[in-house]
């Protein structure tokens, strides 16, 4: 066997394809490369941890983040996490119904990492952790409108109350977080909706940039801009070390 052979992808030969219509070998190729993407972050997180930041709690909750998506991303480049589902649009023209992968692999990457990503951008207001859940937990019809009330909830009702100052954390820098999530995750139902246009090789590519964009890159930012944020005292405790509130 020669060396072009013992390094090319052989996925979709050792986990075939389910369904008529699936991702190719170069989807799978590019899903190793995000796969490779996400565990660097992972590392990276961890060995930052290891170095006890101050915002401690905040590292510790993107990990479990950056953990979960190349678990995931390991699943999808393996060509496994997927079940064959008929089309909505059959266009096989009486040959018989067509059926397509959907990724539930990727579904239960969103339910873990989802809820977390917006308990990491309410955990530096300074606000009661009771602000944030409301739309912490709420979850395509009814997902979407959800969607819709997290970020009317993130923008307009949180974004406009006049921050507790012992975070340090000032309304610009969350806005300007809580506008990128939020487009970034208006993006994931055009992406949904035009997945029998892209076809499966692109509706992974795609999502997998969201991916990214949504976790070590967003994270990143949050990480800055917490650099000086000790997410371990409380109101109260801040009180009681004598800085005024």
């Amino acid at each position: 066997m020669t060396v072009p052979e013992i390094l090319a992808n052989h996925a979709l030969g050792s986990n075939p394809p389910t369904a008529e219509i699936h991702q190719s070998t170069h989807g799978s190729d590019w899903l190793w490369a995000v796969f490779a993407l996400m565990l660097l972050a992972d590392l990276m997180a961890l060995f930052w941890s290891s170095r006890r930041p101050r915002n401690l709690l905040f590292h510790q909750l993107a990990i479990v983040i950056l953990t979960t998506s190349p678990i995931t991303y390991f699943f999808m480049a393996f060509n496994l996490g997927h079940t064959p589902v008929v089309v909505e649009w059959d266009r096989s023209r009486g040959f018989g119904p067509l059926t397509r992968d959907v990724w539930y692999v990727h579904y239960i990457q969103w339910f873990i990492n989802a809820p977390l990503l917006l308990l990491i951008t309410f955990l530096g207001t300074g606000f009661p952790l009771m602000s944030g859940f409301l739309p912490l937990w709420g979850f395509f019809t009814m997902g979407v409108f959800c969607l819709l009330y997290i970020c009317l909830h993130l923008i307009f009702d949180t974004g406009r109350e006049a921050f507790p100052t012992h975070t340090g954390r000032t309304r610009g820098g969350f806005l300007g977080s809580a506008f990128f999530l939020t487009l970034l995750w208006l993006l994931y139902p055009l992406v949904w909706a035009l997945d029998d246009v892209i076809g499966p090789t692109g509706e992974v590519v795609w999502y997998s940039i969201l991916d990214l964009l949504t976790g070590p890159v967003f994270l990143s930012f949050l990480w800055w801009w917490h650099r000086e944020v000790n997410f371990a005292g409380s109101t109260t405790a801040t009180q009681r070390q004598g800085v005024q509130v």
